[in-house]
């Protein structure tokens, strides 16, 4: 039986994942909501990537994670390896563009800029505080304008006179956007004004102070908005490389790193019908008062961390 790995990005607002063969091909790969529960979504993920391959065919033999909630998945996927974002992004992105020099990247909640040196990340920067310029930004704003959020690019390519919106927060954004729509401006002109200042929002506060060199590489849900490419391209002066799998890296570097880690684990898709519970343990034993997650699996603890002393710690068979 061929061996194959998985790889899961399980992030705030979308969960991905991905099988690749040993040569580091997709045989399959998924995007679905996390919907606030990272747990069902991964099982949601697990099963949909369990029925895309010939498990005949195929053995998974190791998992990577990544992402906000990699360490819980990790332990319900038995994972070898659970790795940052940084790091699986810029592993999967040099996969397929060993020349890359910058990773741009905005998510649902998230913006992150990875720079690269002969295929390794050098520098990064990642925006977390501000939804200001992110997906949901996005979202918000085309639910206010009554348009489909995956409209938004090809509108935006069809406005002759983008309309300034100040984007540096998402309260005076809105507060702009209203003005600018009692004024009469176009939608088009509108939905064109909110890309470029999408674009010149991140470039302005990710990308400050650093070298945005290229190949320039566009990743994450955002990049899927043409307008937002565009409003790159004409800040930068630069093609922007937008991968068709661009929304998958950071759960194929994941798989990457899985396979590259040399150690293989037993993994099963039944994880996508097994019961998974968290409980936070506050440990008494010393000053600190760590506060410990534990993992259970069909009611049997399987992982436990968060404690930042021996004193803390919780292993298989103690509560």
């Amino acid at each position: 039986m061929k061996k194959a790995y998985l790889g899961i990005d399980i992030g705030s607002i979308s969960t991905k994942g991905v099988i690749i063969d040993e040569e580091k091909n997709i045989l399959a790969g998924i995007y679905l909501w996390t919907e606030g529960n990272p747990m069902g979504a991964a099982k949601k993920v697990i099963a949909a990537l369990g029925k895309k391959i010939d498990q005949n065919e195929y053995q998974v033999v190791a998992a990577g994670t990544t992402g906000s909630a990699r360490k819980l998945v990790g332990a319900m996927c038995n994972a070898s390896i659970v790795k940052n974002e940084i790091t699986a992004h810029a592993v999967g992105t040099t996969t397929l563009h060993p020349d890359v020099r910058t990773i741009l990247e905005i998510g649902g909640q998230d913006s992150k800029i990875i720079c690269v040196e002969n295929g390794v990340a050098v520098d990064y920067a990642m925006n977390t505080l501000c939804a200001a310029g992110t997906g949901s930004f996005l979202s918000s704003q085309a639910r206010r304008l009554g348009v489909e959020v995956e409209e938004f690019g090809k509108i935006a390519l069809s406005s002759k006179n983008p309309t300034p919106i100040a984007a540096r927060c998402t309260v005076f954004a809105e507060s702009d956007l209203v003005h600018k729509i009692q004024m009469g401006h176009k939608k088009e002109d509108i939905i064109a004004g909110l890309c470029n200042a999408v674009a010149n929002n991140y470039l302005n506060n990710i990308g400050k102070g650093k070298k945005i060199l290229a190949p320039i590489v566009f990743q994450g849900g955002v990049s899927k908005n043409e307008g937002v490419v565009k409003a790159f391209a004409d800040s930068l002066g630069e093609e922007i490389i937008v991968d068709d799998n661009g929304h998958l890296m950071g759960c194929y570097g994941a798989a990457i790193l899985a396979l590259g880690c040399g150690i293989e684990k037993p993994f099963s898709f039944d994880v996508a019908e097994m019961e998974f519970v968290t409980r936070e343990v506050v440990c008494p034993n010393c000053p600190n008062h760590c506060e410990v997650i534990c993992v259970y699996r069909d009611g049997e603890l399987i992982d436990s961390w968060g404690n930042r002393c021996e004193r803390g710690e919780i292993k298989q068979g103690q509560e």
